[in-house]
């Protein structure tokens, strides 16, 4: 009798346990906001399977979102007040647009861009493509104190400081032939043509302390000059003669720099001499170049066709003392270093920088010059889309002219002394 009671015993308390835990299990599924020590609040609709959740300490931040100006499109509208640079300091590179550099020249002394030339030959084609670009067509001073639809004449630059704030460049065109951002390019550069929207638009900077050259082609600022919008640009090292790689543009079609080529009036004025080569354009090229360029920008192959790069000079027996001052400044310079072809454009312009001080009326006596007052200097290492092995052709040509009377080949010779009227 006693195990049996001890065993009913036990049965008892048994089924007591059961009984209290069932009740316990009821309760809270009965009480949706029922917690224990180990549990969450339980939801009928919770489902049986929930995702792992990171405890708040090791959650990963979200990446900073980027600003809305770096996805923005549409370029600013915005015209520079125009000023007049200080007084030029020999030996001072100042700060600025258009500000002096002093007599400081980029490159070294045996850069291409530097080098004299006067003392030359003149290259065996150089009357066939004076006459192609044209022979009797004036020469003009791309450049100038005044405006042309809005915008000033020339291309402008500005110095800078080490300290300058960079701003990064999207490349729209040739960005596998650019050099990556960001440029030290203060948020209010004067652009080219600005306000207008086509043309070149260059933008150019120069940084006075590590004396280097920011160059952009096609450029637009956006969200107020955080970021500027460019089909090219480039960078030059003013202290070395490193050039472009063989087969790439810059800011310019020739794959030069600018800056180098521009008359300026710090020079041609204040300084009263230019020592470097000046830039110019025309109208239809070659697909050749010759060094120092390292790109053309032509389908064109017919041999009369002047190549990137040529070179031209003054002839010597143009007799340039019936010029302003600083125009003659500018044709001795075009005598002892001559002018590159950076570019296709109008024929015969030559580059040069906007300065409020320019006296338009003295650079329009550039007029007074034509093509053929112009040689070629010899070209040599050019290089050609399609090679032209082909001396015949070439003989050809040169006896065509040839055969035109000198008088046509070089009117210089035949005019008067002074190209301009009695009294002027």
């Amino acid at each position: 009798m006693r195990m049996v009671t001890k065993h009913v015993d036990l049965l008892i308390l048994s089924a007591a346990v059961v009984l209290v835990v069932g009740g316990v299990l009821a309760f809270e599924r009965s009480n949706p906001n029922a917690t224990t020590a180990n549990s969450t609040p339980i939801d009928e609709q919770t489902p049986l399977y929930q995702p792992h959740e990171i405890p708040p300490s090791k959650k990963i931040a979200p990446p900073a979102e980027a600003p809305e100006w770096l996805n923005q499109e549409e370029p600013d509208q915005h015209i520079r007040q125009r000023t007049v640079p200080a007084a030029s300091q020999s030996g001072v590179v100042q700060l600025g647009p258009g500000a002096s550099l002093g007599g400081k020249r980029p490159f070294p002394d045996d850069n291409p861009w530097n080098q004299r030339i006067d003392h030359l030959e003149v290259d065996p084609l150089s009357d066939v493509m004076i006459a192609k670009i044209g022979c009797k067509k004036p020469i003009y001073g791309d450049f100038g104190a005044g405006t042309w639809n809005g915008a000033a004449i020339g291309i402008p630059y500005v110095v800078v400081d080490g300290k300058q704030e960079q701003f990064p460049i999207r490349y729209t065109a040739y960005g596998d032939q650019s050099d990556p951002g960001p440029y030290p390019i203060p948020r209010d550069a004067e652009v080219e043509g600005d306000p207008n929207q086509d043309g070149d638009r260059h933008v150019i900077v120069v940084d006075r302390d590590n004396w280097k050259l920011y160059e952009l082609f096609r450029a637009f600022p956006i969200a107020d000059g955080q970021l500027w919008r460019a089909e090219s640009g480039a960078i030059f090292d003013l202290k070395t003669n490193a050039q472009r790689p063989v087969g790439w543009t810059s800011a310019d079609a020739a794959g030069l720099p600018i800056f180098p080529g521009l008359v300026r009036y710090d020079e041609a004025v204040e300084q009263g001499e230019i020592r470097h080569a000046l830039r110019f354009t025309v109208s239809k090229t070659r697909n050749a170049y010759v060094p120092p360029a390292s790109h053309w920008a032509s389908r064109f192959s017919e041999i009369s066709l002047p190549p990137m790069g040529m070179r031209v000079r003054l002839r010597a027996n143009v007799d340039i003392s019936p010029f302003p001052k600083e125009v003659q400044v500018i044709l001795t310079a075009l005598k002892r270093y001559g002018m590159i072809l950076a570019d296709n454009g109008s024929d015969w312009f030559i580059s040069g920088a906007p300065d409020p001080r320019w006296n338009d009326e003295n650079l329009r006596t550039l007029k007074q010059l034509e093509g053929c007052d112009f040689e070629v200097v010899l070209m040599e290492g050019l290089v050609e889309e399609e090679p032209c092995d082909c001396p015949e052709e070439k003989e050809a040509l040169r006896k065509e002219h040839a055969r035109k009377s000198h008088r046509e080949l070089h009117p210089t010779l035949a005019r008067p002394k002074s190209f301009f009227p009695s009294g002027q």
